[in-house]
């Protein structure tokens, strides 16, 4: 470890910040220490230029649109023109005029009308569903298996009913403690709970109406199953979509909830409200063999509450974020309900993705477990506790934003019609260029790059691939929909612009330009008010991450994040909540930089030019890189294409300028302009890419040396600077790897070396001590191929034969190093 901390502390002076004193830039606090103060908001406003003067006339941008290549009959579908412009609503906020009653006494018992008028009743939910999942063929051949396991060879002829009525029981057992019992009476009386409950701790939770105007056309009018695929971020998440469904006469959802939560009491009102429990790992039992059994029951349990037409709701990404960020999308429930599909159950299921954005969650934060604490087992204790801390305390706005459903038979039949291109390993991608400047498959020419021939849902492969991407695009819907929040953009600004600290005046002035990029890139925010008042509000939800001092020599505030380690943590996983806005241009400001690293440090060379195709490919490679924590675009978008128009963007604001055109000969003589008429303009999810294989005519760019470009290039680093130096601090870690070591261990001592750093204040970002970012660092260097995991009870983890040689793992050391700020 020391050996480790001592090659940290030289490789990382390669990291730190250049930061440069402007004459007249600082003012002094009310300590009289220097600190940073911009003279204006130009690093923010270079971003939004293009945009402002539409800005200031247009509405909110209307989030959630499927994608008009995978799913073109459901854009239109449900879609109108009156829609967008609906506005939102605050679901918590009911009087009198929400009931048919009016009065003195109507306005006093508004909530008990409310409730009571929901259309919820018995016959909305499903019958005999036990004794149907039980009388399924494909639980009693999972039970005859199950029994053969047991039974000796030369018994299996005959088995033995003793054991057939035990395994019965056990399946019988499995189910009971599963089911969801979903009851009419406790949904009203929950409801009416919640809406005390929701009025007490936040301030307002707020849905977009044209939004659920969709939600509940494809419930009246499409007869099929809608599943819903929120992103997660906190225990409410269960609670929350329910309540908002009951307030507008939408059926509640089957719940999927991890059987963690199974716990007295509590576990009973879940499955009243439709919470149904299973384990974290579906297949494995006890004795670490397949359960056949529990497999089969959760199958067939599912294909009954399908066809008979119920709605359900699965966390895809398994379990809460601990980041701010969306985890990767997981697919065991989901290839359940594809699978129903295929096999006829249901004509066709539609999915809903569902964006979720907090103010501040309830949980608070994360803080123990990132700093490598155990999780704490859920209780009946537990949950009372957090109930008694949530009344104590104001939570401010939620943002629940509906993406529009889209139909999955719809979605395999387009995918029919496309070729399919295998999953490559980032082995495959990167190693070749990390290790011998070749590059990998990624960037084969388009008849070398492996297609998936098979159309057929059997094959395996074909099916794993097509199923990982319907929930790769909805969970990307899902997070691309959800609202940027107050204490989202405060949060960033203080970590990644202002560091040092700064005035309030300047502060509101910068949130108020980081409003306008937000919307310029058609995110919509989940606030709304004069910028100092919701500043001031976000300061306050924020609590002790933040210092607020006054100045001795005016009025004026003066803020600073706090740096101590649980702060910076907290201030990392809400300023998490912007960055899918800032994403892939923080990706290609860190690869131009690192290109710009190479070229200066060539003897003589100081011309700040750069290939646009080298450009965009150092970008593909780094989305790659970071593709355990990051999802730069839907599956039916290629990487490159994203890179490209983010380097239109950049042209756009000027922070590139066209220096030359390479004239070499292209293979057809039309013009860059006439050949992409729209290269320069971002391409969202509802456009197509399908030209975007065609060979393009390579040009040089010169970088702006404007300040105000400068800044914005930084800022941009920044975003992505606790997750580089993370992978970065991996790097360095496997310097001294020595003898093979269990996975987790080396998880423990590798987040131990990370937190060792901040502490000694090697750390450029002391945000980059996450148990998570240790996780996710680990993981990449396994799909790397750094690692090869054996498995013999628990995964051991010992170098490959490639990164045995010291150069091979320097090589790795140098290419992250190349997009760390310098």
């Amino acid at each position: 470890m020391a050996e480790s901390v001592l090659i940290s502390s030289v490789m990382d002076a390669a990291c730190l910040p250049n930061i440069r004193v402007q004459s007249g830039n600082k003012m002094k606090n009310s300590n009289d220490e220097q600190v940073e103060y911009s003279p204006s908001s130009a690093v923010l406003r270079s971003a939004a230029a293009t945009g402002k003067e539409s800005l200031l006339s247009r509405k909110r941008p209307f989030v959630g649109r499927c994608c008009h290549v995978c799913s073109p009959i459901s854009r239109d579908k449900l879609f109108n023109a009156s829609i967008p412009s609906q506005g939102l609503r605050n679901v918590i906020y009911i009087n009198e005029t929400h009931t048919r009653y009016r009065g003195w006494l109507a306005r006093r018992l508004c909530y008990v009308l409310f409730v009571q008028e929901r259309d919820v009743h018995r016959d909305m939910f499903p019958r005999n569903v036990i004794e149907n999942v039980l009388n399924n063929n494909r639980v009693q051949m999972a039970i005859m298996e199950t029994v053969a396991e047991r039974m000796p060879a030369e018994t299996l002829a005959q088995p033995d009913s003793k054991a057939v009525g035990k395994v019965k029981r056990k399946a019988r057992g499995i189910l009971q403690q599963m089911v969801a019992n979903i009851s009419p009476v406790v949904i009203r009386l929950t409801g009416w709970v919640l809406l005390k409950l929701f009025n007490g701790f936040f301030w307002s939770i707020q849905i977009h109406k044209g939004q659920l105007e969709m939600v509940k056309k494809a419930a009246a009018e499409q007869n099929v199953p809608l599943i819903f695929l929120p992103v997660h971020k906190s225990h409410i998440d269960y609670l929350l979509l329910t309540f908002i469904l009951f307030c507008h006469n939408i059926k509640a959802p089957h719940i999927a909830a991890g059987n963690n939560l199974n716990i007295p009491i509590f576990s009973t009102l879940i499955r009243k409200l439709g919470g149904f429990f299973i384990r974290r790992k579906l297949d494995i039992c006890a004795d670490g063999r397949k359960d056949i059994l529990y497999r089969a029951v959760l199958r067939v349990y599912i294909a009954e509450l399908l066809r008979q037409q119920q709605f359900m709701e699965i966390f895809v990404e398994g379990t809460r974020s601990r980041s701010g960020k969306p985890y990767m999308a997981m697919t065991g429930l989901l290839s359940i309900v594809v699978d129903s599909l295929y096999e006829n159950t249901v004509a066709d299921v539609m999915i809903i993705p569902v964006g979720i954005s907090y103010d501040r969650i309830i949980e608070g934060n994360y803080n123990s477990e990132q700093l490598g604490k155990p999780k704490k087992k859920e209780s009946l204790w537990g949950v009372a506790q957090g109930v008694f801390r949530m009344l104590r305390k104001n939570f401010g706005c939620v943002r629940v934003d509906f993406g529009q459903p889209f139909s999955v038979k719809e979605y395999i039949d387009a995918q029919r019609n496309r070729p399919l291109p295998a999953a490559l390993s980032l082995e495959e991608i990167l190693l070749p260029s990390i290790i011998t400047d070749r590059p990998g498959l990624d960037y084969a020419e388009p008849d070398q790059v492996p297609i998936i021939n098979s159309r057929d849902f059997s094959d395996e492969q074909y099916r794993r691939q097509l199923i990982s991407n319907v929930a790769k695009h909805a969970l990307f819907t899902a997070s691309r929909c959800s609202a940027v929040m107050s204490t989202h953009i405060v949060a960033c600004l203080l970590l990644y612009r202002h560091r040092k600290g700064v005035h309030l005046s300047k502060l509101v002035e910068d949130f108020f330009s980081m409003k306008e990029v937000v919307l310029a890139r058609d995110f919509d925010l989940g606030f709304s008010g004069n910028s100092e008042d919701v500043v001031m509000h976000a300061l306050h939800l924020l609590g002790d991450c933040v210092n607020v001092r006054s100045s001795r020599r005016n009025s004026e505030f003066f803020i600073a994040p706090t740096t101590t380690i649980p702060a910076l943590f907290e201030l990392n996983f809400y300023s998490n909540g912007i960055f899918q806005v800032f994403l892939t241009e923080a990706i290609l400001a860190c690869s131009l930089c690192a290109i710009l690293k190479e070229r200066i440090t060539e003897p003589g060379q100081i011309e700040l030019t750069v290939s646009q195709e080298r450009l965009i490919r150092t970008a593909a490679s780094l989305c790659h890189l970071l593709s355990n924590e990051v999802a730069v675009a839907l599956p039916c978008q290629a990487v490159y294409q994203v890179c490209h128009d983010a380097v239109g963007k950049f042209i756009q604001y000027g922070i590139l300028m066209v220096a030359e055109e390479d004239l070499s000969p292209s293979p057809t003589e039309e013009t860059w302009a006439n050949k992409y008429p729209d290269g320069l303009s971002w391409r969202s999810d509802e456009e197509d890419d399908s030209d975007y294989g065609e060979e393009q005519r390579d040009r040089y760019l010169k970088v702006s040396q404007s300040q105000d470009h400068q800044e914005f290039i930084t800022f941009l680093q920044r975003l992505l600077g606790p997750l580089l130096e993370a992978y970065f601090a991996a790097a360095v870690f496997i310097q001294n790897f020595r003898v093979p070591v269990e996975e987790m261990e080396y998880i423990s001592k590798f987040h131990k070396y990370l937190l060792s750093r901040t502490e000694m204040k090697i750390a450029v970002f002391g945000e980059s001590a996450t148990f998570c970012l240790a996780k996710s660092a680990v993981k990449t260097l396994k799909d790397l191929g750094v690692f090869k995991a054996q498995k013999s009870g628990s995964s051991t983890l010992e170098l490959s034969s490639t990164f045995l040689p010291l150069i091979n793992r320097q090589k790795l050391l140098e290419y992250i190093l190349n997009f760390t700020i310098a």
